[in-house]
This record gives C-alpha cells, sequence and structure tokens, in this order.
C-alpha cells in the first residue's frame, strides 16, 4: 500500500532551537519520504526482540503495560530448538491474548556449526545453514512451530528462506506463516533487498549503520516492510538512533522500530544460566521503547503507528516457486 510521497515531516531534534540561532538546517527533499504503508495503514510497527523465553515474555507484557508501550511482535534470538513444545504453547498463548506477532528463530546456524570458517578472519559462511542436513533442522524446526501456533519464523539463509517460501506454498507450514530476515545477514543495498524480497522475506532487518539516503534508495525499488535496530546489540555495531527516529520512518516506512540494547551480554543459546541477564535485559528493551516512543511524540511523529494486531506485509513480489501447489 502507497500513500503520498511528500509524507509530512516531522519536527527534527532541536530544529527551533537552532533556527532562531540561525543554525536551520536544509529544508527536507519531500522526495525522500517512502511511499509506502503497512496494509490496513501505519508507516511503523514496533519489535521487541531477544525474548528469550516464556519468563522473558511475562517480563516484557508486565512492562509493556506499566510503561504503555504498543508491541506488535516480540521475537527470539537462540532458536525454536531451544525450546520445549510446552515452553511454545505458552508464548503462544500469552502472545495471542495480546495479538502479537510471536517470531521464532529457525534452525542450526553456522555460528554454532563445527565449520572452521566462521572463526577465521574472514568469517566466511557465517549464520549460513551449512549442507543438507541443516537445512532440513531449519524445516524440521519451522513445522514444529507453526503445528504450535507460531506465526512467523526467522531466517538467516537464503537457501533457508526460499525452501521456506515453498513449504508454505506448498502446504507443508500454513500459508499466512511470515518469513522475517534476521540482522545477522541484512542486505545492504537495494540488488539485494529485492533478491531476498523475491525469495519469500516478509520482513528484512537491515544493518543499523545503514544511512538515511541508502533506506530511500531501498524503497525507491521495494516496498516490503524493513526492520531496523534503533538500539543494536554490540555484535551488530552497538548503534544507537534514537535522535533519527522518526527520519527513519519517514524514509523507511512501513519500519519495524526494533528496541535492541547495547552494553548487554549475549545470551544466545540462552538457558536459565542467563536467567537474571535475560530478565534483566528484557524490562530494559522495553524501557528503551518507551524513550523512542516520548521522543516521537515530542516531535509530532507519533501519530502514524499502525494498528495493533496488525501483522501481514501486503502484496510482495516473488520469484516462481517450481513444484509448488497451493
Amino acid at each position: 500500500m502507497t500513500t503520498d510521497a511528500s509524507a509530512t515531516a516531522a519536527r527534527r531534534p532541536g530544529e527551533q532551537a537552532l533556527t532562531a540561532l540561525g543554525l536551520g538546517a536544509p529544508a527536507l527533499d519531500p522526495a525522500d519520504a517512502s511511499p509506502h504503508t503497512f496494509p490496513g495503514g501505519g508507516r511503523w510497527r514496533t519489535e521487541i526482540p531477544s525474548c528469550e523465553g516464556p519468563e522473558a515474555l511475562a517480563v516484557i507484557l508486565k512492562e509493556s503495560s506499566r510503561l504503555d508501550v504498543p508491541i506488535h511482535r516480540i521475537s527470539q534470538g537462540s532458536g525454536v530448538w531451544m525450546l520445549t513444545d510446552a515452553e511454545i504453547t505458552e508464548m503462544v498463548e500469552a502472545t495471542a491474548e495480546r495479538d502479537i506477532e510471536l517470531c521464532l528463530f529457525t534452525g542450526p546456524r553456522g555460528t554454532w556449526d563445527i565449520g572452521g570458517s566462521v572463526r577465521s578472519d574472514s568469517r566466511g559462511a557465517g549464520l549460513r545453514a551449512r549442507g543438507h542436513d541443516a537445512v532440513a533442522g531449519c524445516l524440521e524446526d519451522a513445522v514444529r512451530a507453526t503445528e504450535l501456533g507460531v506465526k512467523c519464523l526467522l531466517v538467516a539463509d537464503e537457501g533457508v528462506l526460499w525452501t521456506l517460501h515453498r513449504a508454505r506454498q506448498s502446504g507443508i507450514i500454513p500459508a499466512d506463516t511470515t518469513l522475517k530476515v534476521s540482522a545477522l545477514i541484512g542486505p545492504v543495498n537495494p540488488a539485494s533487498y529485492a533478491v531476498y524480497e523475491q525469495l519469500g522475506a516478509d520482513s528484512l532487518n537491515v544493518p543499523s549503520d545503514l544511512t538515511l539516503d541508502h533506506l530511500t534508495e531501498i524503497r525507491r525499488v521495494s516496498a516490503a516492510p524493513m526492520d531496523m535496530y534503533i538500539e543494536a546489540p554490540d555484535d551488530l555495531g552497538g548503534y544507537i538512533r534514537m535522535y533519527e527516529v522518526a527520519e527513519l520512518i519517514r524514509r523507511g516506512a512501513p519500519l519495524y522500530l526494533k528496541f535492541g540494547l547495547s552494553k548487554a551480554p549475549g545470551i544466545y543459546p540462552w538457558g536459565t544460566h542467563l536467567r537474571d541477564v535475560t530478565l534483566d535485559t528484557a524490562r530494559e528493551r522495553v524501557r528503551r521503547g518507551r524513550l523512542a516512543l516520548d521522543l516521537l511524540a515530542r516531535h509530532g511523529a507519533d501519530g502514524d503507528m499502525a494498528p495493533l494486531g496488525s501483522r501481514l506485509p501486503g502484496a510482495l513480489n516473488r520469484f516462481p516457486a517450481e513444484g509448488a501447489t497451493g
């Protein structure tokens, strides 16, 4: 869905005071604004990442109620295989009660594999699924998770993405399952962004170091929803782009605002030995969300949020999936 390309720009941080001092910024170019919205309206949704189990989820839901932080999606990073059926079911039921999309990570990934290339200086292969068995493990995770009611799957491999897209077209997993590309392999140019969309991506995490111009370039070729850490974990750069949030929306819509956390220990793969830090960081991610929403309100940019409960991406471009039925 599209809207007027000259989407109203929010007031920029410090704009009035700087203008009074003769230091006003150049006028924004209306041509830079993304013309796209989520289906049903709205230019941004929210996401709380790194929710590693039912206990962390309960903390997030409680804190979001206390701080009045609306949540469209909650995602997990360790993987489906790190949760029992009972834990997944509990998370599915708790998010369904609040009409929040739950997204779980699929299967084996290269950094946990026995392959040595990911530990070399070049970090060859990265997070991708090594070999047939790793792809099979991702598909097994997808089938298991969707049978338990999960409707969104996180993917860190192009082949796995294409396989899962074909699986939902052929009825192996539900057709309304959404597929989200991980920040760990996020595209960094418009050509690769468009390819991921064609492979089946419904939501694409881009690195938080992309410039505003990069977002505009992407939006000129694709309307697929974009995910961006407003604050990125340290292993993804630790970038904090809080003061740019209104402009990120203007350039990147439809955009998921992801509230990550820098200066926090890594918790993947999660276990109860990491319980305290997992719960503490879950709580703080929600607070970071409140800070971003307050800033949007101060700058007059908080009125374009997509309706709560909305999760589908709208019509997207796909490669033909040979052999798929349905």
